[in-house]
């Protein structure tokens, strides 16, 4: 429904009947002028339009709404003449009444609707438009979308024939600050004429290019960030199994495939069994998938690793191996090709910080998420029991078997719990991406670069190098291109582990000494 003023003019039988009957440049005529003068009718019946659902005669016009014939102006039933045909409109037509359908959202009562409808105008201005446009500024209320229609208007007044409109305009556009409107005063300028003009789209493109560039580096920095997050969720498990267990995983991988794999599953048994409750299934995800990649880990050590302490060869083939075999298994249950999980929808959509820079729901989760992960893993490790045994047992295994603590138990505990960290990033990444049998594949290597660089077995390491390394990434992406900058990472990471071999943090006490 629209929001109208009392004054305005209900649609007519003749508008109706001249929209849809005769020539294209005759109907976008009348469609204009009725727009001028549109109500809640004019717009029931331009969504009929669009929807193929009004027929016509040369004098009169129909609506059909479920299987009746109804007049667009007075909505009486009647029956429908046998020479009444379906109106045909072509691609011009139908996207003028596309375009009418989204400026009547202007007038309509929900704000969200005509901020959305304002940017629209604001991206493609149409000077035929404009009455429709400052009927609705005359009753808006809402400082906020009175500014996005200001800035609409301006960006129709650009193109008019009065230089000082233009100059108006053309300040006032200065405050709009994205990139359409950029582009908008980039065309005016290579046509203008008045030297007045010139200088002032010239001052607002410089403002604006500013404003831009500022979206732009902190779109990097956040997308850096974002990136060190999944990094560090990603290295937190191995930062377990390798730097204080020093067992080299190359199924870490798939470690974190699995624990994806867990959060698909869970969101298609609450889509069959549970829709109602449909968008909290990631709460439920969240520790299945932890407890399905904890209970593989602690299978693997069980089984093979256990075997092969103190050999790191064997173990790194060994894994290699077990990975294989958990891409085959997956890609034998749930197919080779790649599942989507859908976010809950409060996880969609974001923040709109600047004109070219929003804030993701799902990227700010998982930073979050990744935080709370960290924060947990650190307690664990420091304040508890069983982070006391671990830790005991690393640094030196015959001491505290001596001691009474049961190391081939607190092997598997440890083992679990890097491996069900890895299980948490796969569910992480799982609302990011498609879920895939080679979803491990791209981040195992960023993940040993991580730990490696950050100091083998120290956590606050892996969270500087996560962080860094992300935020360098894509840092270096806006200057180099994706490929390049990867490369420089490489290289940067190869001469500092030359420099440095113990990484950013270096082992202190006799587990160093060792």
């Amino acid at each position: 429904m629209l929001c109208i003023s009392a004054a305005s003019h209900a649609l007519t039988n003749e508008q109706a009947l001249g929209i849809v009957v005769g020539d294209t440049d005759a109907r976008l005529k009348i469609l204009n002028l009725a727009l001028q003068e549109a109500d809640d009718k004019t717009a029931i019946f331009l969504k009929a339009l669009a929807g193929d659902a009004v027929k016509a005669t040369d004098k009169q016009v129909w609506v059909i709404d479920n299987g009746q014939a109804k007049d667009p102006v007075s909505g009486a039933v009647s029956s429908l003449p046998d020479d009444a045909q379906d109106v045909v409109s072509n691609n011009r037509m139908r996207g003028e009444i596309d375009a009418a359908i989204a400026a009547l959202q202007l007038l309509s009562p929900d704000d969200a609707v005509r901020t959305k409808a304002a940017k629209a105008l604001i991206k493609e201005p149409d000077a035929e438009k404009l009455p429709l446009l400052e009927r609705a500024l005359a009753i808006e209320k809402i400082q906020t979308i009175r500014e996005m229609l200001k800035l609409a208007k301006a960006a129709i007044a650009i193109s008019s024939p009065d230089a000082s409109i233009r100059l108006q305009a053309a300040a006032e556009l200065a405050l709009s600050q994205t990139p359409e409107t950029q582009l908008l005063l980039n065309q005016q300028l290579s046509s203008e004429t008045d030297a007045a003009v010139q200088t002032q789209i010239k001052n607002s493109l410089k403002e604006i290019a500013s404003a831009l560039r500022w979206g732009e580096k902190l779109g990097a920095l956040f997308a850096g960030i974002s990136l060190g997050s999944i990094l560090l969720l990603v290295a937190l498990g191995l930062a377990i199994t390798y730097g204080l267990m020093g067992v080299i995983n190359m199924a870490h991988g798939e470690l974190m495939m699995v624990g994806a794999y867990a959060a698909y599953a869970v969101q298609v048994m609450f889509r069959q069994y549970w829709p109602a409750h449909f968008d909290a299934y990631l709460f439920v995800a969240i520790p299945v998938s932890f407890l399905s990649a904890a209970l593989v880990g602690a299978l693997m050590e069980r089984l093979v690793l256990k075997h092969l302490y103190g050999r790191p060869l064997e173990t790194l083939l060994a894994t290699w191996g077990i990975s294989l075999i958990l891409m085959q298994t997956v890609r034998t249950i749930f197919g080779a090709q790649n599942v989507a999980v859908e976010n809950p929808a409060w996880m969609s959509g974001g923040i709109q910080v600047l004109a070219n820079l929003t804030l993701p729901w799902n990227r700010l989760l998982i930073i979050l998420f990744a935080v709370v992960v960290l924060m947990a893993t650190a307690l664990l490790i420091s304040q508890t029991r069983l982070g006391l045994f671990v830790r005991g047992v690393t640094q030196n295994r015959p001491i505290a078997s001596c001691m009474g603590i049961n190391t081939a138990r607190i092997d598997t505990y440890a083992f679990a719990l890097g491996s069900g960290i890895a299980g948490l990033a796969g569910c992480a990444l799982s609302q990011i991406g498609n879920v895939g049998p080679d979803l491990g594949q791209g981040y195992i290597v960023d993940a040993f670069m991580v730990v490696v660089l950050g100091g083998v077995g120290q956590l606050a390491g892996t969270v500087y190098a996560a962080l860094g390394l992300g935020i360098l990434n894509k840092l270096l992406e806006g200057w180099t291109g994706a490929v390049l900058a990867k490369i420089a990472v490489l290289v940067f990471i190869i001469i500092f582990i030359q420099k440095r071999p113990q990484g950013l943090f270096a082992m202190k006490g006799r587990s160093a000494e060792a």
